[in-house]
């Protein structure tokens, strides 16, 4: 800053001093004084704190500009405007050396006319301080409003007022330090800074209880946490502070199965299932039945029973774990069905009998037995096929043991062990006794084969075997519906041919079924009941499917010519 250089207002055209008649000239008016500088260090000695005051803005003086004092007389000693005089007698010739106005007093305070005097040294330059968290600060001695002078709307000071500058003159005792030295220009208003709606009071207070409740926070987490780690750590390794018991369904949930389920299907059938086993001279085995009377009556395989022969013995074993002897009634190898039956024993359940007639492929089917000896074993699948022509035994040589089966086809899983068991439908009712599989060997018969099941099981139909069963059981023996011919089991052609001679006489029993019928030796039997048969052992099966006197319609050829013959069926026995 220029500290010489006046920076006060102009003195405007109207208000220059004009000159007037016989008054000395201002040069001349002046007493001779020491120099400056002398005058100002005795008037430093005499008021060393004398703040100076502002000026309040003129017109073309801006606000920063007005806060310099007025100048006082170019060759006067410098002295605060606004401080107290020390006393009458020096203030009288303080105003003996003052240069008088040319004009009396304006009654307007109109400031006093006159040359530039000497001018007070301009305020420190303040730097920009980073101002305080809680507002701009404001100037010691001013707590509410300030005593000293007053500020505008943006906090700057202003000069006081002419009546303020004579109630301030008679003060005894100069004032404090300049607050000019400790303004900031460049702060905000007096007033602190708060967000709107902020309660009224000291902040710090609740900024510490808050700060305090949120470190009591952390410290009780963190204690939480480790009591947590240590506890979940303890029962990983010690496998819990208590005993263990996991949830479990309770024993009624296991209970209400529906009675066409394969579970209510077992549930039904498994009392009236047995497991045979049969031991003879250096043979043995084991297979399945079921009962089909209260009287002890147990249908099963022929060739279960086979290796008992005529002085073996046979242990029935029931689902219940019950065990007891049981004796042979009868059996027949054509059919490959035996019935033997047990004595002493009550409560025997009967398995209900179905009908082989009423079965459809794909119906859902149940077997029951004891593969490889595991009794009460379940497995289930439905009807494959029907009326599948099954050959099975033949292990005599001579055709004595040969079991020819008109069968129902199932795919539920049949092994060794499930030989005499029961096929069961939905209803928990007999439909066929499991007899033949198909192994992987391709060899097939009557457990002929120790592989397991391939999907290809093979069980007698429960009509044919009932009429068997009734028959074993009122006479020992079965009978065999016959159509009086001897077959050429060697003819490679389609059809069954007639041979030329029987075993004891000729190929066409006279008399028969089939002379009556005018069957020949060398006809081609292709058809019966217009299912057509390829060989003889289709022929023999189709035939047994029958009861004896049953009526059968075959279709034959004779020289390249087909004739349709109606035949009766006749019966032979078993022996």
């Amino acid at each position: 800053m220029n500290e010489g250089t006046p920076t006060g207002p102009k003195a405007k055209w109207w208000s220059r001093p004009e000159p007037v008649q016989g008054a000395p000239e201002r040069a001349e008016a002046a007493p001779a004084t020491p120099p400056e500088e002398p005058r100002a260090a005795e008037a430093a000695e005499r008021e060393p704190s004398a703040p100076a005051v502002a000026q309040s803005p003129t017109e073309d003086t801006p606000a920063a500009a007005a806060a310099v004092p007025a100048p006082s007389p170019a060759k006067d000693v410098p002295a605060a405007v606004g401080s107290a005089p020390p006393g009458p007698a020096d203030a009288a010739a303080d105003r003996q050396q003052r240069p008088q106005p040319l004009h009396a007093p304006d009654p307007y305070a109109t400031p006093p006319y006159g040359g530039p005097g000497p001018w007070a040294p301009a305020p420190p330059v303040q730097r920009p301080v980073p101002t305080p968290p809680q507002g701009t600060f404001v100037p010691p001695g001013a707590p509410g409003a300030p005593a000293g002078p007053t500020t505008n709307g943006a906090g700057v000071p202003t000069a006081p007022s002419h009546q303020h500058r004579h109630q301030q003159e008679p003060h005894p005792h100069p004032q404090q330090p300049s607050q000019w030295l400790q303004y900031d220009p460049w702060g905000a208003p007096q007033q602190p800074l708060t967000h709107p709606g902020d309660p009224a009071g000291p902040a710090r207070p609740q900024k510490t209880r808050r700060g305090t409740l949120l470190v009591g926070a952390l410290l009780v987490a963190l204690v939480a946490g480790g009591v947590g780690g240590g506890v979940g750590a303890y029962v990983e390794r010690n496998g819990g502070i208590t005993r263990v018991e996991l949830p479990q369904a309770g024993p009624q949930d296991g209970k209400g199965r529906a009675p066409d389920s394969v579970a209510g299907i077992a549930a039904s059938a498994l009392p009236s299932v047995v497991t045979l086993h049969v031991s003879g001279v250096g043979e043995q085995g084991t297979g399945t039945g079921f009962v089909l009377d209260a009287k002890g009556h147990i249908l099963t395989n022929d060739h279960v029973v086979e290796p008992a022969g005529a002085d073996g013995t046979i242990n029935i074993t029931f689902s219940g774990g019950q065990t007891a002897k049981a004796k042979l009634v009868g059996k027949d190898s054509g059919y490959d069905l035996a019935v033997v039956r047990v004595l002493g024993v009550d409560g025997l359940k009967p398995l209900p009998l179905g009908n082989s007639e009423n079965v459809q492929v794909g119906d859902p089917v149940v077997a029951i037995g004891a593969p490889f000896d595991l009794q009460n074993t379940v497995t289930s699948g439905i009807i494959s096929a029907k009326e599948r022509p099954i050959t099975a035994g033949g292990e005599k040589g001579d055709g004595s043991d040969v079991s020819y089966v008109n069968a129902l086809q199932t795919d539920a899983p049949i092994n060794p062990g499930n030989s005499g068991g029961p096929l069961v439908d939905a209803q928990a009712r007999v439909i066929g006794i499991n007899s033949a599989i198909r192994a992987a060997d391709n060899t097939a018969g009557l457990e002929g084969s120790q592989g397991g099941s391939i999907g290809l099981g093979f069980a007698i139909p429960i009509n044919q075997g009932k009429r068997v069963a009734e028959e074993l059981i009122n006479t020992g023996r079965a009978t065999h519906p016959v159509i009086g011919v001897t077959l050429d089991m060697k003819f490679t052609g389609d059809g069954a041919r007639v041979g030329t001679k029987g075993a004891d006489g000729p190929a066409v029993t006279p008399g028969g079924p089939g002379a009556r019928a005018g069957i020949r030796p060398r006809d081609v039997i292709t058809e019966v009941n217009g299912q057509k048969v390829h060989n003889g052992q289709e022929l023999i099966v189709k035939i047994r499917a029958h009861r004896p006197g049953d009526r059968l319609e075959l279709t034959v050829v004779r020289s390249g010519t087909a004739r349709k013959v109606a035949v009766t069926l006749g019966s032979a026995d078993s022996d």
